[in-house]
């Protein structure tokens, strides 16, 4: 899978670029390197769709359609979900935060099984406590991830576990199984976090509509902020936040996935 993202991910690169143009499959496939044929059948088994409907999930003017189409739903998902405490089976996993005294601790006592898997979007580092799942990365080497992960739990004991790695990435991204996470963050990071999760798949939001559903309507900055210090992507969707007017904004592993991400989830496969 990792080597097929490599692909789609130059190919979404390569729309992005040319999209007024809107390249047909000829000049995708021409890209690549690769014949129409041989091109067609990667995105059908990658994303279930031709190139051509890919580029309209990937285009401004659909990011803002489903920015229309979420304002209903996902003000229900917050309503229902945080401000009356019950949960919505279909769109929120566990999510258990670290307690005032583990946060100033930064992992002391914890141990991290880590290891690296196989995803859409590339090779992705998994960390995960006896409480849920704590880390998920796309870091461009090894030796990055396991710095990365210790920088975010400085003061935990960090154990290599490839296999326990392959299982979780595999629930996760073949099966579509929704495991606990374990997050460390301040309260407001943590609120945020929490409505990003009431995100459904193939719906998006924005920093101030976020804002306003926590109640903090004129921090939007702020939630940026938050939105950048998650340490579990995709697992707490800060892909599916875009900016006001549609655009897809910055994302920390690369605006390439973001926007994989975003077609993948928009055609039905998570």
């Amino acid at each position: 899978m990792s080597s097929d993202y490599a692909r789609i991910a130059e190919a979404i690169h390569f729309i992005d670029r040319s999209s007024q143009s809107q390249p047909g499959l000829e000049a995708v496939a021409h890209h690549l390197g690769l014949s129409a044929f041989h091109t067609q059948r990667l995105f059908k088994r990658w994303a279930g769709v031709s190139p051509k409907r890919l580029l309209q999930c990937l285009t401004v003017e659909h990011a803002k359609q489903l920015l229309l189409d979420s304002t209903s739903v996902l003000d229900t998902a917050l309503e229902v979900g945080l401000s009356g405490g019950s949960r919505l089976h279909d769109h929120f996993v566990a999510l258990e935060a670290v307690s005032p005294g583990e946060y100033q601790q930064r992992g002391a006592g914890l141990t991290i099984r880590y290891g690296f898997g196989a995803s859409p979007f590339g090779k992705v580092l998994v960390g995960r406590t006896e409480r849920g799942v704590c880390a998920l990365s796309f870091p461009p080497g090894r030796e990055e991830g396991v710095e990365w992960l210790r920088d975010q739990w400085p003061g935990a004991e960090l154990r290599s576990d490839a296999a326990a790695a392959g299982r979780i990435t595999r629930e996760i991204f073949e099966h579509g199984e929704r495991v606990p996470l374990f997050v460390r963050g301040t309260n407001f990071q943590v609120q945020v976090w929490r409505a990003l999760l009431a995100i459904p798949a193939g719906e998006v939001s924005t920093y101030g509509r976020i804002a306003g559903a926590i109640g903090r309507p004129r921090a939007s900055r702020a939630v940026g902020g938050a939105v950048g210090a998650n340490r579990v992507a995709f697992l707490i969707p800060c892909h599916r936040v875009l900016r006001e007017l549609g655009l897809t904004g910055g994302y920390r592993w690369g605006t390439d996935r973001k926007r994989a991400m975003l077609a993948w989830e928009s055609v039905g496969l998570r």
